[in-house]
């Protein structure tokens, strides 16, 4: 086993910094993970340290981006009171049930407190193999890091649920997947690491006990209103259908497609988890996707809130054993999960419309508004609008008709936009609101910069290829305030010209 140490900072105070890891996880049962050590790796070397999430996190930054901290983050060495562990889990993948999949590349360190209170775990992913490897070398090569790195602090910027990046180091090592490609661990920071899977992995062995300490788990860390409910399991499926329709409602705000929404990347605490085949649409398209391993399309961008449905269904089928404790009865549980499920296309409903009504300056609810973004969503698919220039500068063209210009030259027949730009004039007078007031408004629901695809495989390439880092950072800089206007950077908000264009993104492992 490696040994422990303390990070020390790179200050001039030299004051021993530790990660006051409290472990709950590490408290239940052995069968619900496998104790593993991170494996260490040749000549690790610091890519980013998240100064902000650290501070947030009640971490030094300095020591983390020291010679002692870049070797904890790479697995070398581990933190003190650290007790790491890989959690074991399912998942159906594509529709397939696997009754075993687990943290076959990431490593559990512990559980840190957050300044504001909350618990957040520290996770490594890509720091070895594990019980759980299934035959696989438990590394992260380069590109996959970067990526998840750039979009989960891209998300966290727009305001979506999200896990976050605390730091990324190189390992001076290959991995081996199509081709050979440098190795690299992420330090990924979650509510913690709770998914449908994890259930799901208690209920294919019939293992009761094990459903009821995990769901009491779940609802001690994420939903303790449910505890003090009469029916504490049927509130906890509640509480994460509920969040699940509000987070799928926030991608589809940002033309986001998370590319594999299988169970065992569906969060517990209703956070966006795993950036695999992730991408936001440049060209609006329900029907679109990017991931190479997507081949029917089943995790389509339209198709996402039907997919987190049916996740939540598997999910409510672990709880079944739980539900017919406080029902009763077998049949009475049933009618309480189907009761609970039936809410989700209302919530999901509900959140989308709001924040479309957010989208397009709209401060009042007016029975006509869904219709309405719906014909402004048709129009931008016929002509291949982009998604996310047209919304923002929607918020100039609401000023007055001069700001048409901006939106029509998006519209592959300009025209198609006028008649559309009248009815929503139309239903802007409706309201007593200011147009300086609206435009800040609407900007704010409707980002300048996203993290394009074309602009996240060029990081890859940089890094990969030169080992040049710099068009990361700026990346990452111009993601992290998405809804500023910055002079100098407009490149960062237009779209992929046709031969940058990226059809296809790919799975880490």
């Amino acid at each position: 086993m490696s040994s422990p140490v303390t990070l020390v900072s790179s200050g001039s105070d030299h004051n021993s910094v530790s990660f006051p890891f409290t472990n709950t996880y590490a408290r239940l049962p052995q069968r619900f993970y496998s104790r593993v050590d991170p494996t260490p790796v040749a000549a690790p070397r610091l890519i980013k340290v998240n100064y902000e999430l650290a501070r947030s996190l009640g971490l030094d930054p300095q020591a983390l981006a020291s010679s002692e901290g870049v070797e904890i983050l790479a697995g070398n060495q581990i933190a003190e009171v650290s007790e790491p562990l890989a959690m074991a889990y399912a998942g159906h993948q594509f529709g397939n049930f696997v009754p075993q999949l687990g943290d076959g590349r990431a490593n559990l360190l512990g559980e840190v407190i957050g300044q504001d209170g909350l618990r957040y775990d520290i996770q490594l992913k890509g720091s070895g193999p594990s019980a759980f490897s299934r035959r696989g070398d438990g590394r992260a090569a380069l590109g996959p890091v970067l990526r998840e790195y750039i979009v989960s602090e891209a998300m966290a910027a727009m305001g979506i649920p999200t896990t976050r990046a605390l730091a990324a180091v190189t390992t001076g090592e290959q991995v081996f997947r199509e081709t050979i490609l440098p190795g690299a661990v992420l330090a990924r920071v979650a509510a913690s690491h709770l998914r449908v899977g994890t259930f799901q992995y208690f209920a294919a062995k019939g293992d009761i006990e094990g459903i009821q300490t995990l769901a009491d788990y779940a609802i001690s860390r994420h939903y303790p209103d449910a505890a003090q409910s009469g029916k504490p399991y049927r509130a906890l499926l509640d509480g994460v259908i509920a969040r699940h329709a509000h987070l799928i409602a926030q991608w589809m705000l940002l033309g986001f497609i998370h590319g594999v929404m299988n169970t065992d990347n569906t969060s517990i605490s209703g956070e966006t988890i795993d950036y695999g085949p992730c991408a936001f649409m440049e060209a609006y398209d329900p029907a679109k996707v990017f991931s190479s391993i997507d081949h029917r399309g089943r995790y389509a961008y339209g198709n996402q809130p039907h997919a987190a449905h049916w996740n939540l269904t598997r999910f409510a089928e672990t709880l079944l054993p739980l539900l017919q404790k406080e029902e009763g009865s077998e049949e009475a549980a049933t009618s309480s999960a189907w009761a609970a499920l039936e809410v989700f296309g209302t919530r999901f409903e509900q959140a989308q419309t709001a924040g479309l009504r957010r989208k397009l300056g709209f401060f009042t609810e007016r029975e006509g508004d869904a219709s309405l973004a719906q014909d402004l969503m048709d129009h931008m698919a016929t002509n291949r609008a982009d998604f996310t220039l047209t919304f923002r500068r929607l918020s100039d063209a609401a000023a007055g008709p001069e700001g048409d210009a901006g939106v029509r030259t998006l519209f592959a027949d300009p025209g198609s936009f006028d008649p559309w730009a009248a009815a929503w004039r139309n239903r802007l007078r409706e309201e007593d609101v200011s147009a300086q007031e609206r435009a800040a408004n609407m900007r704010l629901a409707s980002p300048a910069f996203i993290p394009r695809n074309h602009r996240v495989e060029a990081v890859i390439e940089a890094a990969v290829l030169r080992q040049d880092f710099q068009p990361f950072e700026e990346l990452l800089d111009v993601v992290s305030r998405p809804y500023e206007d910055r002079p100098g950077f407009e490149r960062y908000a237009v779209p992929a010209l046709p031969e940058e264009y990226v059809s296809q993104t790919f799975c880490g492992t």
